[in-house]
């Protein structure tokens, strides 16, 4: 056998690692990978409403019409035993749909020809939908009453009609409102209307209203109809501006009189009551001890009124009411726990976690046999919709709609945690899908909004565009994230941004001893709060960053404080309001923007131009201090309202603008 010298040899090798070279790099040209251009192919599944004999449910399927740059919603009702779809209304706006008591007919909110939200009715027995209610405000919620025959439902009150010189005098006195809010702000009250002939009655007047909560916030009351059908339960606010949602109280009004009353012997600020099927008891959502920056808890208390008690003490969650079983003695409540969602049962006092394997559920809803529906995603689709026949029997899939990543290639994600500051730090890391261990590959941070919120260890659009460039992305749920206990989240009071900024770091340190990031090649990026901690840590650890992504940055928390919808309340986080005592400094200490003269890294801001939760001038803030101290920046700004994009195209341009300002900067080490 002839023999190959060393030199010969080592020419075979190089010809064969560019063989194999050669076949990697076609694998990865063939190979799809999730990508901006997806987004708008993923089907939305909103709000499950089960029958109330249990045999089919009711969501709202919509999806993206790119023509129209809108998504369309269908309202759809799917068989729990077959599993058959069948599409009962395709009207403008449909959502919101509700059973009647006897399953008879459907009520649900659709525009009218002016483009306002009106209740619409629908009989199971076929026919067209009918519009119920006619107000020149759009209708913000609704529900039926006990008898089938009467709903009620909220509105603000009209505009008064001018003429003359009334018409200009528009002058209006400003409250705790958003900066972007351009006429005072009508109180939202409560009307009913007979099914049958439409005629409506008004039960609630005056200046105080029904709390109004901007997108992405969800409304802050539900109406309840006791079940003899002579009162309605729900949250009134001291005025219908956003800034005062604090003041909200539980308030109960007598269907036939008008007359209102409290509920509870001590003003406390709550959220979505939901009464007991049998009437008695009324659980509601608060804020731990009553400050608004503090852990959400279920309390339960009882009808007539008296003193509330938590649904579940030794719950060391965050959690959110879905509602109650059929007993009406137990609730069920969702949260995260660590970087997986959870729903639990709760009853005297105790609460037991239900197994629902791999599902991250969303939102829920409990029918009158004890049946739980609910959305969830899993690690490599996303959300479907399941139905959960009773606790402890596994959950049954009901819709098979999200192709999207079929024939994808996804990143493998797994959850991390690590030690900072003395607490236990998670997160969530989605590995490029071409990752091989021991490889070194850039790093992205992608920091989630809120504070009160949680990376999740399920799919997620953001992670998977950002991994499938090949980056490893880490998701950290820093300080103030509301999936590891109480004294983890309320310890981002007075310390918005350092202290979380430190947890981040920690985390990045961590990856590094493991080997798994290139440390010359990391960017930041994130939306909101994420965008917020984007600018504080571009400034705080400058020699840090190749890059940087900061989406409706909170760059001045007295900006937050003054001019955003929440304004007054986000007093409870930052610390007393600024403008007492010393306490602008701490204001200061706490803003990005007053460090924001030392960052380097290469920056793209974007912002909605109608950002009611994050303002605008914030971001340009930031523009104007990156471009001052020659830091490579570039400011896009959506001209459309809202705390993000919520059309198909600009989300997607959105994802496309991250991924392309950020793939240059990364592409390789100095």
């Amino acid at each position: 056998m002839q023999m190959i010298s060393g030199k010969s040899a080592g020419a075979v090798r190089a010809v064969g690692l560019a063989f194999a070279l050669l076949l990697s790099t076609t694998s990865l040209a063939q190979e799809r990978r999730f990508s901006a251009d997806d987004l708008p192919k993923i089907v939305r599944i909103g709000d499950p409403q089960l029958s109330p004999d249990g045999k089919a449910v009711l969501s709202v399927l919509a999806r993206a019409n790119l023509k129209d740059n809108r998504w369309e919603g269908e309202l759809t009702l799917i068989d729990v035993a077959t599993k058959a779809q069948h599409v009962l209304s395709r009207r403008m706006g449909v959502g919101s749909a509700r059973w009647s008591p006897d399953g008879r007919s459907i009520a649900f909110l659709a525009q009218d020809a002016g483009g306002r939200a009106q209740v619409h009715v629908l009989s199971m027995d076929g026919g067209d939908a009918r519009q119920l209610t006619n107000g020149k405000t759009p209708v913000t919620q609704f529900a039926w009453a006990p008898n089938g025959a009467t709903l009620a439902f909220a509105a603000a009150d009209e505009e008064p009609e001018k003429t003359g010189d009334a018409r200009f005098e528009d002058g209006f006195e400003v409250g705790n409102h958003s900066f972007l809010d351009r006429a005072a702000r009508k109180p939202i009250h409560i009307w009913t209307v007979d099914v049958a002939t439409s005629a409506t009655k008004r039960l609630t007047s005056g200046s105080r209203s029904l709390p109004l909560g901007l997108p992405p916030t969800g409304a802050p009351s539900q109406l309840n109809w006791t079940p003899d059908g002579t009162s309605l339960i729900f949250v009134q606010a001291q005025t219908p501006a956003t800034g005062d949602a604090d003041t909200s109280r539980l308030m109960r009004v007598d269907v036939a009189t008008g007359s209102v009353q409290p509920l509870l012997p001590t003003p406390t600020s709550v959220r979505v009551p939901a009464l007991s099927p049998d009437g008695r008891s009324l659980a509601f959502g608060m804020a731990r001890d009553g400050v608004p920056a503090h852990q959400a808890r279920v309390m339960i208390a009882p009808a007539a009124g008296g003193t509330p008690r938590d649904a579940a003490p030794d719950l060391d969650v965050a959690v959110e009411l879905v509602g109650w079983l059929p007993d009406s003695q137990t609730v069920v409540l969702s949260g995260s726990d660590g970087t997986r969602n959870g729903l639990w049962l709760a009853r005297d006092g105790k609460a037991t976690k239900l197994d629902l394997g791999g599902l991250n559920p969303a939102s829920a809803d409990i029918g009158s046999n004890g049946a739980i529906a609910f959305t969830a995603s899993t690690a490599t689709r996303p959300a479907e919709l399941f139905v959960l026949p009773a606790p402890g029997q596994p959950p049954a899939q009901l819709t098979s709609l999200q192709t999207v990543t079929d024939g994808v290639t996804l990143g493998r994600q797994e959850t991390l945690t690590w030690k900072s500051d003395g607490y236990t730090v998670d997160g969530v890391i989605t590995y490029p899908p071409d990752y091989q261990p021991g490889q070194k590959r850039p790093l992205v941070l992608y920091i989630h909004g809120g504070p009160v919120s949680a990376s999740l260890q399920t799919f997620g659009t953001s992670s998977q565009i950002l991994a499938a460039q090949g980056w490893i992305v880490l998701e950290p749920n820093y300080r103030g994230s509301n999936n590891r206990g109480y004294k983890f989240q309320q310890s981002i009071i007075r310390d918005a941004t350092a202290g979380p900024g430190r947890d981040i770091m920690a985390g990045v340190a961590e990856l590094k001893r493991r080997g798994l990031i290139d440390d010359t090649r990391m960017a930041v990026s994130g939306w909101s709060y994420g965008g917020m901690m984007t600018s504080w840590l571009i400034g705080a650890y400058p020699q840090a960053w190749k890059a940087a992504v900061a989406g409706a940055p909170v760059t001045d928390v007295l900006d937050q404080y003054t001019t955003a919808d929440s304004n007054r309340g986000r007093a409870a986080q930052y610390g007393p309001s600024p403008f007492v005592g010393d306490n602008m400094a701490s204001y200061s200490r706490q803003s990005p923007i007053f460090q924001a003269w030392k960052a380097r890294a290469p920056t793209l801001i974007m912002s909605d131009v109608g950002d009611w939760r994050v303002t605008i001038p914030q971001a340009y803030k930031l523009y104007r201090a990156l471009s001052d101290n020659k830091v490579p920046v570039k400011f896009v700004a959506y001209p459309v309202p809202g705390h993000s994009p919520a059309d198909p195209i600009r989300a997607r341009d959105v994802w496309r603008r991250w991924v392309d300002w950020l793939k240059p900067r990364l592409a390789s080490a100095p």
